[in-house]
């Protein structure tokens, strides 16, 4: 039987072929000149379209919204080093939250390095802190292989951004090349230690849960809701989480762990047994004290076995598949139920679900109450956002100061409802939100984030008026840096620079609508809920500026009317 070979090609055209294959269906990007082998192919493919960024810090952005809302990994094009560079922090953000993608930048040509061309760089180098791996393809025959491992890489747990490197040359030097199959990965099961996890949380007088974005990213919330039932334990969102990892509805859920040493051990400390299913404890701001107190027994699952007692020993580490682990554990819980112990979980879990719920419904009346003009109360604020928010909305928070406030008073139920990056990396939010429009295009999709971290990223409201993305941003301008602000000695901190964003102050209205979206600034709380269903009701991109409170230094002048600024 005679053997074909294959056809001689540019390989730029089979790794347009390998894309498909591995079900990406936009590129994400902004193109530079040592890209062109690869944009000529897309072009020529015509079938997957280009979501141009203006910025590569969006194109990032945009691609971790794509892959929370697809489940499937992300493919991103940046240009040569500087791209790159641009691009580094949305990597970063997509590795703390991991977030698979496939992050390729084009070097500069193989037969030009020696003269050190402009733009080029160790690309690897500069990738490898913010990538599961990074690589260069030095010859086209290795583009397959190379390829297809990053994939199957980014797939993995943990999983996360992985880069190649690509110069030029081999992307368009034509080579004949065999496009190799796509391999399954293995699924990893129950973790084998379910029976011992389950002798040890049933033996709580005081267990506590701490549920982490594992579980919201890998859909186990019903796994977790059932076993805290079981247990009678309270659950606690760990801290800057990125999903929903528990329904905030449920009598047990309580309110998130806050990422600070000393108050995480204070919640804790009421607590015998925890179980940190999925969880990672990432403190803001250092403090002395451990985040879990010595006399407290840990049970860790994570799918990442370097996570297991990385900071904290514990008594049963588990590494293992969340949903199969969760019901192995509590079907091992049911077995071992008497119905002394039954009655026992029963009673400990009305008793944490009357306190957290009145808590809840407390806190969210008070905010309500608190309703008044512009500058307004944070909590005020996002609760008339929250209040405003159809039950299918998708939101994305980057709100870092008043980004708690807002959990308290979101009714988010199930994950992919809820999305934050604990990355660190400011600027995610609005591009996150494009990503997830066009995953969700049947549902309102609504960032609500801070002034200060919306001018990191607002590039992209250039992409989501340019993608018609009917996506709603709701900016919480208290025209400060807050989060700076707020752990300083307040005596101090008003004499400190860098802090203030007052003149000029930028008028939002003015500066979406140039970029292509409607805008509009409020002026008291009860108007954010009409501005936010006009807009849904709309359907085109829209900026709604809401004024809070900071200092009252910026209340004066940040909050001025000036030329230009469109209000209701």
């Amino acid at each position: 039987m005679t053997r074909h070979q294959p056809a001689l090609e540019p390989p730029a055209r089979l790794l347009v072929d390998l894309l498909r294959d591995e079900g990406v269906d936009r590129i994400f990007g902004n193109p530079g000149t040592t890209e062109l082998p690869l944009i000529r192919e897309v072009a020529a493919a015509g079938d997957l379209p280009y979501v141009l960024a203006l910025q590569e810090h969006s194109a990032v952005s945009m691609a971790d919204g794509y892959a929370r809302g697809t489940g499937r990994p992300s493919f991103v094009s940046l240009h040569a080093a500087g791209g790159l560079a641009n691009g580094v922090i949305g990597m970063l953000n997509a590795l703390r939250s991991r977030t698979p993608m496939v992050v390729l930048a084009c070097q500069q040509d193989q037969r030009h390095l020696a003269q050190g061309p402009m733009l080029t760089g160790d690309l690897v180098a500069m990738a490898a802190p913010v990538a599961h791996c990074a690589e260069q393809v030095h010859r086209a025959e290795d583009l397959p292989v190379v390829m297809r491992r990053a994939f199957r890489r980014a797939r993995t747990a943990p999983s996360g951004p992985v880069f190649v490197s690509v110069p030029t040359d081999v992307l368009s030097v034509p080579a004949r090349l065999a496009l190799p199959p796509r391999s399954p990965l293995p699924e990893l099961g129950a973790a084998p230690e379910a029976a011992r996890a389950a002798q040890v949380l049933t033996a709580a007088r005081r267990p506590a849960i701490v549920a982490g974005d594992l579980v919201g990213q890998s859909g186990a919330d019903t796994e977790l809701r059932e076993l805290a039932e079981e247990l009678g334990a309270a659950v606690y969102p760990q801290p800057m989480f990125d999903a929903v990892n528990a329904d905030s509805e449920h009598p047990l859920t309580a309110w998130p762990l806050p990422p600070d040493n000393a108050a995480i051990h204070r919640v804790l400390a009421e607590h015998d047994i925890v179980f940190f299913a999925g969880a990672t404890i990432r403190p803001h701001h250092f403090r002395p004290q451990s985040a879990v107190p010595e006399e407290v027994v840990l049970v860790q699952l994570d799918t990442d076995p370097a996570q297991i007692a990385r900071n904290h020993p514990v008594e049963v580490g588990m590494v293992g598949a969340m949903r199969p682990t969760l019901a192995a554990i509590t079907a091992e819980v049911r077995s071992r139920r008497t119905p002394e112990t039954a009655a026992e979980a029963a009673r400990r879990a009305a008793r944490t679900g009357e306190r957290l719920v009145a808590q809840r419904l407390a806190w969210r009346e008070e905010a309500r109450a608190a309703a008044c003009a512009a500058p307004m109360r944070p909590t005020a604020a996002v609760q008339a956002v929250a209040d405003a928010l159809p039950e299918s909305a998708v939101v994305v928070e980057e709100a870092v100061s008043s980004g708690p406030a807002l959990w308290r008073a979101l009714r988010v139920r199930r994950p992919g409802d809820y999305h934050h990056t604990v990355g660190g990396g400011l600027g995610w939010g609005i591009g996150a939100a494009v990503g997830l429009q066009l995953a969700h295009p049947t549902r309102p999709v609504a960032a609500v984030v801070g002034d200060g971290s919306a001018m990191f990223g607002v590039q992209g409201l250039w992409s989501a008026a340019a993608q018609r993305t009917p996506v709603v941003v709701v900016v919480l301008n208290n025209a400060e840096y807050r989060a700076v602000r707020e752990p300083a000695d307040p005596a101090e901190a008003a004499g400190y620079p860098g802090i203030d964003l007052v003149r000029p102050a930028v008028r939002w209205p003015l500066l979406a609508r140039s970029l292509g979206l409607d805008a509009v600034r409020v002026r008291h709380t009860a108007r954010i809920g009409p501005a936010i269903r006009d807009a849904l009701n709309a359907g085109r991109p829209t900026v709604i500026e809401v004024p809070i409170l900071g200092s009252a230094a910026e209340h004066r002048a940040a909050h001025t009317e000036a030329p230009g600024w469109v209000g209701v």
